[in-house]
């Protein structure tokens, strides 16, 4: 499942570097490999315990414990298995809908109809079409802003040279934030909410120094803006798109390992509790070191085939666009995984990428791919719940 989750969920996240040319495949990987484990291990504990507790009535499993686990095994099978069919076809699907369909199939036909927490699932479906609402309108506002202060003016490149440091800081900013508030936590460290802004605002300083420097080393050639009027202020946005591209994997790493360890955390908590279906548990910290392993090797083996479907099909996209894009993406998903609710970084990704192309016009979209991604996104709830219930009556009948 970790190994599906960065097949495809991690690499249409990289999609908008690669996709922009900001970055080459190889550069993508290694700064995924980088801080999508970073942001597994130290901000992944809240979102993991929505999956697993916060789905199914585990008190209806209290005298069958071994019904959870074989439910969750089949889960676990059920969505890897059609992330792995998925990325072998390039499609960039929700990993959160894969595990979230294959939990509620097994539940609902294989325990009872009262296992699953409707409240729950409702609160979830409804964040697929809040997330992307909302990374649509940052990811428009900020390419608006990014038109109105660089790119439509007299001099864009003087501009960009001022104004992209500003927002390298709001990026170092915002991921600072949403580490301290949940990464320290893992550690014991416990910080005032006063501390907390104020370590994060440093940290968006020194971030903003880093690009200064970097834009200032910088060599361009005038003539290069002779064929395309920007070239040179978006080897600036360049720089910045290593800065999103950092923050989106971080983001990425953070909720996304929800969906791989999830079911895996249950099942160890009712094995090394020796049958107890326990309310609450302790989140183990080698799962969450396992699925951040596994989401790498994922997208070291199979990551090109979605990057490549998302990096050039909803839109082109320039450093400037993929900028605006991937940066909407990331603050929605730290804004969700600071809140526990498990949201779909596809849905988030794709939203920000609408709402730049919208910023040009409708006619900057490929609307047959859009159309596509829409109707991987309706397969791929189903097609989780039922291969969960084949898997979990076939492990019943195997182990019962």
């Amino acid at each position: 499942m970790a190994w599906g989750v960065g097949a495809n969920d991690v690499a249409n996240a990289m999609g908008t570097s690669v996709g922009s040319k900001a970055l080459t495949i190889k550069q993508a990987i290694i700064i995924a490999a980088i801080f999508e484990f970073a942001g597994a291990y130290l901000a992944g504990g809240q979102v993991t315990s929505t999956i697993r507790k916060g789905m199914l009535d585990a008190n209806l499993l209290s005298g069958q414990p071994e019904l959870l686990v074989y439910g969750m095994l089949a889960s676990l099978l059920a969505a890897g298995i059609w992330l792995m069919v998925a990325s072998r076809a390039g499609w960039p699907v929700s990993t959160t809908h894969s595990i979230v369909g294959a939990i509620v199939g097994f539940a609902a036909v294989g325990i009872g109809i009262d296992a699953v927490q409707w409240g729950k699932v409702g609160k979830i479906a409804m964040s697929w079409v809040i997330s992307p609402a909302i990374a649509g309108i940052i990811g428009y506002w900020l390419y608006m802003s990014v038109q109105r202060l660089i790119l439509n003016t007299s001099e864009p490149l003087k501009n960009a040279k001022i104004y992209v440091p500003f927002y390298i800081f709001l990026v170092g900013f915002v991921i600072a934030l949403v580490t301290l508030f949940k990464g320290l936590k893992h550690i014991g460290l416990e910080l005032s909410t006063t501390q907390n802004y104020i370590i994060a605002l440093i940290i968006g300083f020194i971030s903003m120094l880093i690009g200064i420097v970097a834009i200032r080393r910088m060599h361009f050639d005038p003539a290069a803006d002779k064929d395309f009027h920007f070239t040179n202020v978006e080897r600036v946005f360049g720089i910045l798109m290593m800065f999103t591209a950092c923050a989106m994997a971080f983001a990425h790493g953070s909720n996304d390992v929800a969906n791989a360890v999830g079911p895996l955390a249950a099942v160890v908590s009712i094995v090394e509790s020796g049958g107890e279906v326990a309310q609450k548990s302790a989140l183990p910290v080698w799962i969450l070191l396992l699925g951040g392993t596994g989401i790498i090797i994922g997208l070291v083996t199979y990551g090109h085939k979605v990057i490549a479907t998302v990096g050039t099909g909803i839109t082109q996209l320039t450093p400037s666009r993929g900028f605006a894009a991937t940066l909407a993406a990331a603050m929605t998903v730290v804004i969700a995984s600071g809140t526990g609710l498990p949201i779909s970084t596809t849905h988030t990704l794709v939203g920000g990428v609408l709402g730049v192309g919208l910023a040009r016009g409708m006619d900057a979209l490929n609307m047959n791919v859009v159309r596509t991604i829409f109707l991987s996104w309706i397969v791929t709830l189903p097609a989780g719940a039922i291969l969960s219930i084949l898997f979990f009556f076939t492990l019943k009948g195997m182990f019962s």
